[in-house]
């Protein structure tokens, strides 16, 4: 036998060398997680919400998904779709803030980094508000302000409960002044909804952090969030660095939050739509005595039933 033939028999018999498990890997069929290292079959993954089932790992997910995951089949209405982002600085670092807009655009097929619109939700009506981390890191712009304004507004009009799912790093800087004003407008518009006694819920998934977490993120009335996610206002070295001490490993978790009261539920995703129709349907609103409909009928206590895996503060 050549040496060639046995280099070759060798490679066709020994281990599965990295590049060619990373190449069989990345065909779309297997899915490796990124805590646990076991591979899972994709479309398994994907029925299961992108959940390792293994390890429980929350894989990231956008916004197309989280919608089609929370609102019941054929119910989505997108409102505000033709609000477009603009340069008003006429700002540039590296790149123009205009280029890296359409290039955005182009790879996400999305305006900008949050979709909004209304559903229902095991068959309740609600107002729901996704950001998309795909789109410049789901900074918060004017245009995301003025979506998520307008569909807290809507929510308001017509006595919906609105839902957030919030993924983000903060304020966009491209935009300035003009990006940390939608902090004061969404939470005034959150006021105004509150004034009402109508139901808002943000759903803090991986990462919330910056002016988000600073503004609409930490404004509900029930607060929750996805495992593990990271949720925190500035980034862990630079709170170090301003305290001078280390920081406990789980730091800016959401379990971290939830020990410390910052946070009121922890919820997985699996669980997630199931955990905001009960919330809504106890804040529905009781009818009188002198209505046809009896209040088990509107509130439904024999359905509601918290599962154990959901972890309270």
């Amino acid at each position: 036998m050549s040496l060639f033939d046995w280099f070759a028999n060798r490679r066709k018999s020994g281990p599965i060398s990295k590049e060619r498990q990373e190449r069989e890997i990345a065909d779309g069929l297997w899915t490796k997680c990124e805590a646990c290292g076991v591979l899972t079959y994709t479309k398994d993954l994907q029925t299961n919400q992108k959940v390792c089932p293994e390890c429980g790992h929350h894989h990231r997910i956008f916004s197309d998904e989280r919608i089609q995951q929370l609102s019941d089949a054929t119910t989505w209405q997108p409102l505000d779709n033709h609000i477009w982002p603009q340069d008003p600085l006429k700002f540039r670092d590296r790149k123009a803030y205009r280029d890296r807009l359409r290039d955005m655009q182009s790879k996400t097929g999305l305006n900008d980094a949050v979709q909004t619109g209304v559903g229902e939700i095991e068959g309740l009506p609600f107002a729901l508000g996704v950001m998309d981390f795909r789109f410049m890191g789901g900074s918060m712009g004017s245009v995301v302000g003025e979506k998520l304004t307008r569909l807290i507004e809507h929510g308001t009009r017509d006595r919906l409960p609105v839902i957030i799912v919030c993924a983000s790093g903060g304020a966009r800087m491209q935009e300035g002044m003009l990006s940390l004003m939608q902090m004061a407008k969404i939470s005034a518009a959150l006021e105004r909804h509150r004034s009402q006694r109508l139901l808002y819920v943000p759903v803090l998934s991986h990462p919330t952090t910056g002016g988000v977490t600073a503004s609409f993120a930490m404004l509900g009335d029930i607060i929750i969030a996805e495992p593990q996610a990271t949720i925190g206002f500035a980034g862990r070295r630079v709170v170090e660095q301003t305290l001078r001490e280390k920081l406990p490993d789980d730091f800016q978790t959401a379990e971290y939050l939830l020990k410390h009261g910052f946070v009121d539920i922890i919820v997985p995703r699996t669980q997630l739509k199931q955990t905001l129709a009960q919330l809504i349907r106890l804040h529905q609103p009781f009818v009188s005595s002198s209505e046809s409909v009896s209040l088990e009928e509107t509130v439904h206590f024999d359905q509601v039933s918290i599962q154990p895996s959901i972890h309270f503060g």
